[in-house]
């Protein structure tokens, strides 16, 4: 397959090429963090700016979409909020419209952050409530999506039909990023090597995956044509702190340096959900892919460390 990887020097973008590119052709779209790989073909583009969507595909010629790019930065997307709609609302209704029109499958990116958080073990009939800007912009462009690559109705479709639908992936993840600094397991990691003291919140659960592991999940869902609304997270949730605590355990770094702290008292900006716990039912129930618990994610996290991966992510590019 030719496979077209959007917000490619991101940490969810750069994982999916890398996983995909021993398989498959890859293009991975990259704007003000330019990457240097073997690995797959790196297109240089702002796609915001008029006819770069068209041009990357053009390039590329997808047969699958991987949509990865995004402001996820929840205090920037306060700042800028304009252009949070742009590219997290506006942009994926156009890249949908854009992998309609060529035949492509897509799988756009979405965030379990469009839940409030107040009851946890969210299911895909669940309303969306988001909190902030970055919430809200993601929940609009799930619906651009969906207005643009529509999921077919269950009454016998077509198998042409059944074909073009976009999927849709609420997620949570962590990994190895260009910068070694770009989710909260690398935040753990780096403090607690440094001795560091840190928060953990205790009372802020998640259902995170490994990036490389949601990657190959990202992939199987597209070979198995699932379309329409799925969550992707771990089968169990954690707390914050609990999830330190594991990294922590893995790396053989000192627990205790984890503070036990409430949401409340940390003094963050742009509001957080308490429980962002997301029930995979749907997922296993209409596919045959495994999810990895939550300590085999853990396990291949500190084994790409021991392997130099995080170094070959640095080597490919300028740190953020």
């Amino acid at each position: 397959m030719r496979i077209l990887v959007t917000g490619a020097s991101g940490l969810l973008g750069l994982n999916v090429a890398l996983e995909a590119a021993g398989e498959h052709t890859v293009f991975g779209v990259v704007n003000t963090r330019p990457l240097e790989t073997k690995e797959f073909h790196v297109l240089q583009a702002n796609l915001l700016n008029k006819g770069e969507v068209e041009r990357v595909f053009e390039a590329s010629r997808p047969d699958w979409v991987i949509h990865c790019a995004a402001l996820a930065n929840l205090d920037a997307c306060e700042r800028h909020p304009t252009l949070a709609h742009k590219l997290n609302a506006e942009l994926p209704g156009l890249i949908a419209s854009t992998a309609k029109e060529r035949g492509a499958r897509l799988v756009h990116i979405s965030t379990d952050a469009v839940f409030d958080g107040q009851k946890g073990n969210y299911k895909e009939t669940d309303q969306p409530h988001p909190l902030s800007v970055y919430a809200r912009t993601k929940l609009a462009g799930e619906r651009a999506v969906a207005e643009a690559y529509p999921k077919v109705t269950d009454h016998a479709p077509s198998a042409a039909t059944q074909a073009s639908a976009a999927i849709i992936a609420r997620v949570n993840l962590y990994g190895w990023g260009l910068s070694g600094k770009r989710s909260l397991a690398e935040f753990f990691f780096n403090n607690l090597q440094a001795g560091k003291s840190v928060m953990g919140f205790t009372d802020v659960y998640f259902s995170p995956l490994l990036a490389n592991d949601l990657g190959n999940i990202l992939l199987n869902m597209l070979a198995e044509n699932l379309q329409g609304l799925y969550h992707v997270g771990s089968q169990k949730s954690l707390s914050k702190y609990e999830f330190g605590v594991k990294i922590a355990e893995n790396f053989g770094f000192d627990p205790n340096l984890i503070r036990p702290t409430a949401l409340a008292d940390a003094g963050l900006g742009a509001s957080r959900s308490p429980n962002l716990s997301l029930c995979v039912d749907k997922l296993i129930h209409n596919s045959s892919i495994s999810i990895p618990k939550l300590s085999t994610g853990l396990s291949r996290f500190y084994a790409l460390y021991q392997q130099g991966y995080p170094q070959s992510l640095k080597e490919m590019g300028i740190s953020d």
